[in-house]
């Protein structure tokens, strides 16, 4: 199993920037994607950027150009610089390690961090 904690969430005025960070610990060696997911009140969870293992890097359109994710993979750590923050940003930001696990298809979650955008 792999266990996710996030950290950096907050409160952010329009066009501010925050950078969210993730922390993996557990079966690491099987992560192959790590990214983030957000979920607005009503609303479904959707992928806001991933980033697989060889380092391809999956978007939603409307984060394409403020959003960039990276990962450390030595510190099995994973991030999301969000710039030119919007109100329509404001969710909890979940952190996702997806991968296989003794040949299952493995996929974990952190508690999520909150960001409110907002003036």
């Amino acid at each position: 199993q792999v266990y996710l904690e996030e950290s950096g969430g907050g409160s952010v005025q329009p066009g501010g920037s925050l950078r969210l960070s993730c922390s993996a610990t557990g079966s690491t060696y099987a992560i192959d994607t790590m990214g983030w997911y957000r979920q607005s009140p009503g609303k479904e969870r959707e992928l806001v950027g991933s980033m697989f293992k060889d380092g391809y890097l999956n978007y939603e359109p409307s984060v394409r150009g403020r959003f960039t994710v990276s990962r450390d993979y030595a510190k099995n750590m994973v991030f999301l610089e969000m710039t030119t923050l919007k109100p329509q940003d404001t969710a909890v930001y979940y952190c996702n390690a997806k991968g296989t696990l003794f040949g299952v298809d493995m996929n974990s979650w952190g508690k999520g961090t909150l960001v409110t955008v907002s003036s």
